[in-house]
């Protein structure tokens, strides 16, 4: 049969949704401080530790940037009773996983493996968190390895962007440091670590989250064995001022002589994540850019192939949050980007969005989440966010009705709010000389970098 004269066929209306439930969790909290929640799922043989501190990046002491980062990265690298070899052979045995980081807001230690070896897995949760030694030698591959990649990064354009955009949206505040420099790094002294790690590391500002096949009595026990010990400290109080209060719209140049290309950035501060706005701004940015059906994908790329890629990105942190907008160009067309980049950011602001844009934005995002919690990671995570940003109890039950209940004229209203085309930094990361005319008519504000961070005369 010719398949131009076959019956068109009608899809199977989607099933209903099913509810999204886990189990009510236990909390306490032991004499020392140290919250303890407990998610009890046997779903699975597995379970899932994080040690979470609430401090981060932005907690570096003056003059010490990537003093936490660097802390994250050692803790695994030596303790009082393993070298790092000898841990990463009991951790390999036992089939596990153990590593920690920082973000800019929070430090987590994060552990997994089968509910078989729980036991041995929180005792070297334990053994990193509060018996680091960071050990000469691996600090200093540490400090090499961590030069060779902050070298790396000043040669992609997307970290020069970024690295820039941070700096105009945040001002003073600590969210505008991108990454330490390789003389912080290589400034760094293991009585440095040592002595902000006994500071830090402590137990009444941290949360241990379980979720797993794990009883609440045997738990509770190996924890209060693990951490019962572990004695309180001071809590650092920071203040920080506040993202500057943009009023005009500028433009950066990084000089990136004889660069084909263009990386554009247009960035305003917009949410933290606990804001009463988050799923009107959540939606309204993903009509806006957030995927491949968006309006500046679809207008960018398909409509006039400028671009492999045009989306919008929602940066929601703790004590701030911002917006931005980023593809990469060529030269040619940096100017007829900006002018379309634009279009698109005024008209989410002044016209309400269509039906089926929202339908579909809901769509994808009710779709998408409970797909992140189908893994034990997936879950844990999503738990982990919940507890460190003081979400709601029901926030994750309650997420994809939060999503519907979203309209289209609060899409408007968040636009409006949030989305602040004459107030946007604009940073271009490519060949001053090949897009200096181009970008003019889009501020008279106009500075140029070096690709060293550093302000050309």
């Amino acid at each position: 049969m010719d398949p131009s004269t076959a019956p068109k066929q009608t899809p199977p209306a989607p099933l209903a949704p099913t509810a999204f439930e886990i189990p009510r969790p236990f909390k306490t909290q032991l004499d020392n401080g140290l919250e303890v929640v407990l998610f009890e799922n046997s779903r699975l043989p597995l379970v899932s530790y994080r040690l979470a501190f609430y401090q981060g990046d932005i907690n570096d002491p003056r003059g010490k940037t990537g003093l936490t980062s660097a802390i994250a990265s050692m803790v695994t690298e030596g303790t009082e009773n393993y070298s790092s070899k000898q841990l990463a052979e009991k951790i390999e045995r036992l089939g596990a996983s153990l590593n920690a980081h920082s973000s800019d807001d929070f430090t987590i230690v994060a552990a997994s493996a089968l509910s078989l070896y729980r036991t041995e897995v929180l005792d070297l949760l334990a053994e990193v968190t509060l018996r680091p030694t960071f050990p000469e030698n691996e600090l200093d591959l540490y400090r090499r390895n961590t030069v060779e990649h902050l070298r790396f990064q000043r040669s992609q354009s997307s970290f020069l962007a970024g690295e820039q955009a941070a700096r105009l949206v945040y001002g003073e505040h600590p969210y505008a440091v991108a990454s330490p420099s390789p003389a912080d790094v290589e400034a760094l002294e293991r009585d440095t670590l040592r002595a902000f790690h006994a500071d830090a590391y402590i137990p009444n500002n941290a949360i241990l989250i379980a979720v797993g096949d794990i009883s609440r009595e045997e738990f509770l026990n190996e924890v209060e064995d693990q951490f019962g010990g572990w004695q309180k400290g001071n809590k650092a109080v920071s203040e920080f001022p506040a993202p500057p209060t943009r009023t005009k719209r500028t433009i950066t140049i990084v000089d990136r002589a004889g660069s084909a290309q263009s990386n554009i950035v247009l960035g305003n501060t917009a949410i933290d994540r606990t804001s009463p706005d988050y799923f009107p701004v959540l939606v309204m940015n993903q009509v806006l850019g957030a995927g491949a059906s968006s309006r500046v994908f679809m207008n960018l790329r398909e409509e006039k192939g400028y671009t492999y890629g045009a989306y919008t990105r929602l940066n929601t942190k703790r004590l701030a949050g911002d917006i931005e907008a980023t593809a990469e160009v060529r030269n040619e067309v940096t100017g007829d980007s900006l002018k379309e980049f634009f279009y698109e950011l005024e008209r989410i602001r002044t016209e309400d969005v269509r039906e089926d844009e929202i339908a579909d934005a809901k769509s994808f995002l009710t779709g998408v989440f409970p797909i992140r919690a189908e893994t034990q990671e997936g879950l844990t995570n999503l738990i982990v966010n919940q507890h460190l940003y003081g979400l709601p109890a029901d926030y994750l039950e309650t997420y994809r009705d939060n999503i519907d209940a979203v309209t289209i004229a609060d899409v408007r209203t968040a636009a409006e709010k949030y989305v602040r085309p004459d107030e946007m930094a604009i940073v271009i990361v490519g060949d001053e000389n090949a897009i200096i005319d181009q970008v003019k008519p889009f501020a008279t504000d106009i500075e140029t970098y070096d690709t060293d961070g550093k302000k050309k005369s």
